[in-house]
């Protein structure tokens, strides 16, 4: 449990050594004038699951230390770990665990980043500077669900059912020309925007039942893909299965070779569906980062912080390796008729906007997920998503 504690109080100060050492975690008040600062425990942290006061912390003065009676310690680790799902068991038709059920949804407070307000709480006691504005990382993400709506047979004939002839001898002739193929337009947009890093999360699944379609990874136009996405200096991650996220990684590591460019540590779960078990089976397997964490329907800050975290095991109490990059926001969240269904491109905008700003003030990173089969003449997407870039390009140029 001391791991434990001293992580997320190293966490709290932004990776702070000096600092950390300044903040005591102790109920006992002879202890207090040795620290700055002292967060007080509930009693709760490695005994039992409880939700945490969702209230600002309450501080005050003993002499020269600060004493911080919310147990800031605890309501972290009940956020980044996923606590709340051992004691909630309300699941969605994916058995996943979604906003709507949540501490945060009910509350309102999916928006607020309440582990990076501690953070700074903390550190203005310790009489210590914040992070300067700014985003830390930028992840421009893609999960590749198809490669192409007319180069198989399933395709193929919905296109025609559909009347659709003239597009499905278009894509046939030219892979370039389906819907779906919007990689080069993703790669070279991703890389005009200044130290962010484009990855592709490539599914590795039997393309059965929602793990559908499913396209040949040692066919021409998906190594074709690979080569460009590759030799262009973005990255490939796996998109794990629906069903078995063991096979999954299992399936990606015997087709990559140990090489860097394919970011074979990096993963994202299919549907954002991945439960604590499977968390751990990611963590047993060598997976070193996750990019799946937000909720489906609704776009926020799930593990109540803007930075990567490790991952701690809620049920084990153990501080595992597996790196956990929050999810800000995805493409469907925003327009998705049973999610947030914001009508108009102004809407969603103004929406992003505010969760990057979040972002940006607590010096955290940008991990933003558009699939490549999302731009349809229908929608708002490819325009929003070229605002969203626009806007991240003007940061880091002025700040990196």
């Amino acid at each position: 449990m001391e791991e434990i504690i001293n992580y997320i109080r190293l966490f709290l100060v932004y990776g702070n050594e000096e600092a950390a050492k300044q903040v005591g975690y102790t109920a006992n008040e002879q202890e207090w004038e040795q620290y700055k600062a002292v967060i007080v425990p509930n009693g709760h942290l490695g005994k039992e699951i409880v939700e945490p006061s969702m209230e600002r912390p309450t501080v005050e003065q003993a002499g020269k230390t600060y004493i911080v009676r919310t147990d800031i310690i605890y309501n972290t680790f009940f956020f980044i770990s996923r606590a709340e799902e051992l004691i909630n068991t309300q699941r969605d038709e994916h058995g996943r665990f979604v906003a709507k059920y949540s501490l945060l949804g009910k509350n309102n407070r999916l928006q607020i980043a309440m582990v990076d307000e501690y953070a700074h709480i903390l550190l203005k006691l310790l009489h210590i500077t914040p992070p300067a504005p700014r985003y830390s990382h930028i992840y421009l993400t893609h999960d590749v669900d198809t490669i192409a709506y007319y180069r198989h047979l399933r395709g193929i004939a919905g296109g025609i059912a559909r009347g659709e002839k003239h597009a499905v001898w278009k894509a046939l002739w030219n892979i370039e020309q389906d819907p779906a193929y919007t990689f080069r337009f993703l790669v070279q947009e991703d890389h005009k925007v200044s130290k962010a890093e484009s990855i592709f999360f490539i599914k590795h699944t039997t393309g059965k039942g929602y793990d559908y379609p499913q396209y040949r990874l040692w066919g021409l136009d998906y190594k074709d893909l690979e080569r460009y996405i590759v030799t262009h200096d973005s990255l490939l991650g796996l998109h794990s299965s629906y069903y078995d996220k063991k096979a999954s990684i299992k399936s990606w590591r015997k087709a990559h070779p140990e090489d860097e460019k394919f970011g074979n540590t990096m993963h994202r779960a299919h549907y954002l569906k991945c439960s604590i078990d499977e968390m751990q089976l990611l963590a047993d397997n060598d997976v070193t980062d996750d990019f799946t964490m937000g909720f489906a329907d609704q776009a926020g800050f799930r593990l109540q912080t803007t930075r990567a975290v490790r991952w701690i095991n809620p049920k084990t109490y153990e501080l595992t390796r597996l790196i956990l990059h929050p999810l800000t926001v995805m493409d469907c969240t925003l327009s998705n008729e049973n999610y947030m269904n914001l009508q108009t491109e102004d809407e969603a905008y103004f929406f992003c906007e505010q969760l990057f700003d979040t972002v940006r003030r607590y010096a955290g990173d940008i991990n933003i997920l558009w699939h490549n089969s999302i731009f349809k003449a229908d929608n708002y997407h490819k325009s929003l998503y070229l605002k969203l870039l626009k806007g991240l390009r003007h940061y880091s140029k002025t700040e990196w």
